[in-house]
């Protein structure tokens, strides 16, 4: 986890700590804050309305509303999905929700630069008035020392095209025998706050890459990657594409990075209240 604290941007009111997210159309109890007049500002009104300030609620639960820095929507549902039932009362909003349109140069060489990269532009698009989280996911294959890695997504060229993806793994890895395949679902997400302070979290899931697909569900390279069982009680002989939801978010890669995000982030609101 990295701390990279400038400031406290909590303040004392008569509702208690509170996370300084408000702005005109979200008073707190210690006064109101405008948004910067620039291009990154415009948030749509069903967003501001609803903004409201983060508490540490007395049964420790957590009330906050986050940037996640996507548009994709399977990622968007699985990210939240997740996170809600792990962080009570917690809220994502999209780029699109924020009315960002612009797209987000992704040039790191790691998981790690990629996701903060991504969270800190969602977090100056809200005017740095709110926590951004990101997350950059991929593929590694061992036999292809890692490929196609931070490439995963456009691996075949073209950005998101999961069957051209697919394809060209299949074909690279045609003759790499069975005992070979191994490969690891790695996800990396960073959650960075407006006082500075970051949080990186990684989370894995290991396999190997089969043949041929296998289920209807998932996406992206979910219908090749077998999961290897880790614990009693976990899917056996299942590709991510043949397991149901909750399956998948109880061991998938992104399912363990947020599982940890949501206890960093616990552990980071209490040191603060």
């Amino acid at each position: 986890m990295r701390n990279t604290a400038k400031g406290s941007f909590w303040q004392k009111g008569s509702l208690g700590v509170s996370l300084r997210l408000g702005h005109a159309a979200a008073l707190t109890a210690t006064g109101s804050h405008s948004l910067p007049r620039r291009r990154f500002a415009t948030l749509q009104k069903p967003f501001i309305k609803n903004i409201k300030k983060a508490v540490l609620k007395e049964k420790g639960e957590i009330n906050m509303d986050m940037i996640l820095a996507s548009r994709n929507q399977k990622k968007i549902r699985e990210l939240n999905a997740i996170l809600s039932d792990t962080v009570p009362d917690i809220r994502i909003f999209s780029l699109d929700d924020i009315g960002f349109a612009d797209d987000i140069e992704e040039d790191g060489t790691t998981f790690e630069e990629n996701a903060l990269i991504k969270a800190r532009t969602a977090m100056a698009a809200g005017g740095n008035r709110y926590p951004a989280v990101a997350d950059d996911s991929g593929l590694a294959v061992d036999a292809l020392d890692g490929a196609p890695g931070v490439y995963s997504a456009r691996y075949a060229g073209g950005h998101g095209d999961d069957a051209a993806n697919n394809e060209l793994l299949l074909k690279h890895m045609e003759h790499i025998p069975d005992e070979k395949r191994t490969a690891q679902f790695v996800s990396v997400i960073a959650c960075v706050f407006p006082d500075g302070h970051e949080i990186v979290v990684r989370g894995e899931a290991k396999g190997i890459i089969l043949r041929e697909y296998r289920g209807e569900s998932g996406f992206g390279y979910d219908p090749l990657f077998l999961y290897l069982p880790e614990a009693e009680g976990e899917p056996q002989n299942k590709t991510f594409s043949e397991m149901n939801a909750e399956e998948k978010n109880l061991i998938s890669h992104r399912g363990r990075a947020i599982q940890k995000l949501a206890e960093e982030l616990r552990n980071y609101l209490k040191l603060k209240s």
